[in-house]
């Protein structure tokens, strides 16, 4: 997976990689769907990258995947900066930063990663 990747590509992807844990787990889409209390239809759609982020959850559940969405996602600190910035409380809310901008930040960052 590439940050250039589609969320289309990006969840086809990941449906694919269920599927491969799936087979080294020896298990029928039937198999799964019944141990998690899904459809064998809704697995497909699971494998296809089609499908909710708490359906898939439940398949990686099942699989015995859970730890892997610590590797997925782990815990994200606030910033020590804007803890300072903030007096020690922990921010709630985003600033009113406007898209564009935001969009200007990222390219900017990007740009300067390129050798």
């Amino acid at each position: 997976m590439n940050s250039n990747d589609s969320p289309r590509a990006i969840a086809e992807t990941l449906g694919r990689r269920l599927k491969q844990a799936r087979l080294n787990a020896n298990l029928s889409q039937e198999a799964l769907a019944l141990m998690v209390g899904l459809s064998k239809n809704t697995i497909v759609n699971v494998e296809a990258g089609r499908t909710k982020l708490e359906t898939m959850i439940a398949v990686m559940q099942g699989l015995g995947l859970l730890d892997q969405l610590a590797l997925f996602l782990p815990e994200q600190p606030a910033s020590p900066i804007q803890i300072a910035k903030m007096k020690g409380t922990e921010r709630k809310r985003a600033s009113k930063r406007s898209l564009e901008s935001n969009k200007l930040s990222n390219k900017k960052a990007e740009s300067e990663l390129e050798w």
